[in-house]
């Protein structure tokens, strides 16, 4: 009977440390970045960006936001909000200043009525965009 309740026991931690390995391996493989996706959606952002429609420089920073963000989350970067998902990838930057510029252009067009956005500034902030979504691999 004792010898019982100690397979018991050991076939139960088995198989729970089993179940364990397999939750994790099943989050690392939904936190690959489809690079792909993002090269085709980036390549379009790029393409948006024209000098001669100021229209299209608000809405080519937002887009390039939203796809960072996209990135970051897919890539399980943690947070709430998108700074706190910048936060946490902070490391991962090879230009942090260029990626919070970029981001903090965003929420002024987002949240501001009488922002005045540039061609030039437009241009930096997807470079910023860009070499962030490079940097965590997914572009």
């Amino acid at each position: 009977m004792d010898q019982s309740i100690i397979f018991m026991f050991a076939a139960v931690v088995i198989v729970g440390g089993l179940m364990i390995a397999a939750i994790g391996l099943s989050k690392n493989s939904s936190r690959r970045i489809n690079v792909e996706h993002y090269r085709v959606k980036w390549l379009e952002i790029e393409q948006q960006l024209k000098r001669d429609e100021p229209s299209s420089f608000h809405l080519s920073v937002l887009n390039a936001d939203k796809l960072l963000d996209s990135a970051l989350t897919q890539a399980g970067f943690r947070g709430q909000t998108m700074a706190d998902r910048l936060k946490s990838a902070v490391k991962q930057f090879s230009n942090r200043n260029a990626v919070w510029s970029a981001h903090k252009l965003r929420n002024q067009i987002a949240h501001e009525t009488d922002v005045h956005v540039t061609y030039d500034s437009a241009r930096s902030a997807l470079a910023g965009f860009k070499q962030a979504l490079k940097d965590i691999g997914a572009i």
